[in-house]
């Protein structure tokens, strides 16, 4: 079979590498028009400036089909005028992390789109079998853009102030933010000129591009919650390579569920962005026992800090969208749960605002940036010890298979004597099988196979059950809190005894079969053996 990344001659010539496209590697980061203005004139651009700087008016028109083709297939095509210079550029989400895009950009002799100028069978399918005449305008943007280069820490740098509008039919968004592009150099390098304005003003993240932005606006679309996809390791991978990949996956992860969860896209958003953390800090919690960075630390620390605030958020979500709900559907409506829902509204809004106020942090946007500049520097290997850097240098599967097996040892000593486990130990014990899981979809792609599935099917099984329990005494307390509300009454004391009993009656029958789950799962064969 031949390889993918190879052409392949139909004369019988030597297979020549397929040329990367052109890739536009840029961090964004929004700011008040206040706060763009004084790092406009902040002794930092001015030190490292290497000219003066130009100001441009740009005014862009994006284009997609009637049923959005290009943006479902993760392309954004606009023609953009600056003075008599028009420009047709088309973007593509790129594999190379959330820096990175690629990019085509022509010079149009009139204005008109023109897709022939582009290089359509090096993009490939879709746009390669679209005519002109089936695009039409969607939005656009109108933006006013100083632009100086950059000279620093060895690298080159072009900083854009961006102030202006998204606009489409008679909607807008306002757009003040600040673009740093990579010409030249390290991409760590962005995150930390991003980390050196931040002590100047505030900042933040901006994890959407004008296009993503347009199309919501367009569509009336909020951003969407981001799962996580599976992490890129090969065999022939070291365990450093493992790391930057894993952290990599997370990071990218979180990154996505930042603006769904800005925009209060829905339950699904906090969870994913909670979730993403959970997997981040599993992730350093395994890499500890092999790999002691101290430049791991406080990216824990700042992990933990910010999925402490999204946890009243998940759980006032879960009560008023499932568990209420739920109980309702097993045919207790009639037990006006309806007022639970109700007093829970302003416990769930609180809840919201905090995860806002934490988003908006300035501490928050620097974790944000020093994380994106660890992972590119690939820091953890700073001041380790020569026999940690021997760790590093071996195999992936080697490393795979030692972290695996250190974190299921550790899940059944947790359940040693399950039966008699008190509450507290069998909490510990959902936790310790939750890194467990997280672990081993981290190395999925290393260990694929029919004995994974059964493993993580029974893991999983084993988790929903023990889950349950715990789901219970979450709703104690949430419970608990609404009878202390300015909603308590005879009606919500009644509501908040018919869940007790529901999820009483759920957590024992759950506990008949949860013995059972754990022998089966205690009974299964590692994959990684």
């Amino acid at each position: 079979m031949p390889r993918e990344d190879v052409a392949q001659p139909d004369d019988g010539a030597p297979a020549a590498p397929l040329k990367p496209p052109p890739r536009e590697i840029e961090l964004k980061l929004s700011a008040s028009p206040e706060a763009l203005e004084t790092l406009r004139g902040a002794d930092l651009i001015a030190r490292h400036a290497r000219n003066q700087g130009v100001t441009r008016r740009l005014d862009a028109v994006y284009y997609d089909t009637a049923d959005r083709l290009l943006d479902r297939n993760g392309l954004s095509l606009r023609v953009r005028r600056s003075g008599k210079r028009h420009v047709q550029t088309l973007k593509r989400s790129g594999s190379g992390g959330p820096l990175v895009r690629d990019e085509w950009e022509v010079a149009l002799p009139d204005g008109a789109l023109d897709l022939a100028l582009l290089p359509l069978a090096e993009i490939g399918e879709p746009l390669a079998s679209l005519a002109a005449g089936q695009l039409a305008p969607v939005f656009a943007t109108r933006i006013r853009r100083r632009v100086r280069r950059l000279d620093y820490a060895g690298a080159l740098l072009e900083i854009a102030f961006d102030d202006g509008t998204i606009e489409a039919g008679e909607n807008s968004l306002p757009v003040s933010e600040v673009e740093l592009e990579l010409k030249e150099g390290e991409a760590a390098v962005l995150y930390e000129f991003g980390l050196a304005m931040l002590d100047i003003v505030p900042l933040q993240v901006e994890t959407r591009s004008k296009s993503a932005r347009g199309y919501g606006l367009a569509f009336s679309r909020l951003p969407r919650a981001v799962k996580a996809k599976p992490v890129e390791i090969a065999e022939q991978d070291n365990a450093d390579a493992a790391i930057a990949a894993i952290l990599g996956n997370t990071y990218t992860q979180l990154l996505g569920n930042l603006a769904p969860v800005a925009a209060r896209s829905g339950p699904e958003a906090v969870h994913q962005l909670r979730v993403s953390l959970r997997r981040l800090r599993s992730a350093l919690a395994i890499f500890k026992r092999e790999v002691a960075s101290p430049a791991l630390v406080p990216i824990g620390q700042e992990a933990k800090r910010l999925g402490h605030v999204l946890g009243p958020a998940r759980n006032w979500d879960v009560f008023i969208t499932q568990t209420v709900p739920d109980i309702e559907a097993e045919g207790l409506d009639d037990a006006g749960l309806s007022v639970l829902r109700t007093a829970a509204e302003p416990f769930q809004a609180r809840s919201y605002a905090a995860v806002e106020e934490r988003l908006a942090d300035a501490r928050t946007s620097r974790f944000l940036l020093s994380f994106g500049a660890l992972i590119e520097r690939r820091g953890w290997r700073s001041g380790l010890a020569s026999e940690t850097m021997t760790v590093l240098a071996e195999p992936a599967a080697n490393f795979a298979g030692r972290v695996l097996e250190q974190t299921h040892r550790k899940a059944l000593k947790r359940g040693r004597g399950f039966g008699s486990l008190h509450p507290e130990a069998r909490h510990e014990l959902r936790l310790a099988l939750k890194k467990l899981r997280y672990t081993a979809e981290f190395f999925l792609p290393l260990h694929d196979g029919s004995l994974t599935r059964k493993y993580l099917a029974r893991l999983s099984r084993l988790q929903d059950a023990l889950g349950l329990a715990n789901d219970a005494a979450t709703t104690q307390d949430l419970l608990a809190d609404l009878r202390k509300g300015k909603a308590t009454g005879p009606e919500l004391q009644f509501a908040a005894g018919a869940v007790h009993g529901w999820q009483s009656r759920h957590t024992i029958e759950a506990g008949r079969t949860l013995k059972k789950r754990w022998r089966t799962f205690e009974a299964t064969k590692p994959f990684w053996t």
